[in-house]
């Protein structure tokens, strides 16, 4: 069986319309005062629905305030997937535009909580074997 690759090819030119938007189209301070990037765009099979991750570039290390942070930025391209979707409709020329459905990608907080782990392991304390010392040789 073949792989239909036309969400793949309309996730790509989805993601770039977008990122493109925001550099230049956007006008909403939710997004313009926060660092919005688009990290991925997966597209349903029938073309309806794409889901857009996005990210954005926190400096605090207040929890709580990232959250709020993160639902504005949401709120924001919420308000303006209208917009996004007209731009798509120019750029693309299919029957139907899918719906837009904004999601914070957490691969960044994942990296964050791994890093955490990492830094309260005793490495110093690890001591690695050489592969060609051999049991002998300790003799």
């Amino acid at each position: 069986m073949t792989k239909n690759h036309r969400p793949d090819r309309m996730a790509g030119e989805i993601k770039k319309i977008i990122s493109e938007m925001l550099i230049n189209g956007v006008k909403d301070p939710r997004i313009t005062d926060n660092f919005v990037n688009v990290t991925g765009v997966d597209v349903t099979n029938d073309g309806s629905y794409a889901y857009v991750y996005i990210t954005t570039l926190d400096f605090s290390d207040d929890e709580e305030f990232r959250k709020e942070q993160r639902d504005e930025v949401l709120r924001g391209m919420n308000s303006a997937k209208g917009l996004f979707r007209k731009e798509i409709a120019k750029a693309l020329n299919v029957r139907r535009i899918p719906d837009l459905i904004f999601r914070i990608d957490s691969a960044e907080d994942y990296g964050r909580h791994i890093d955490d782990i990492l830094s309260t392991l005793p490495f110093d304390e690890y001591h690695a074997v050489d592969p060609n010392e051999t049991e002998e040789d300790d003799e």
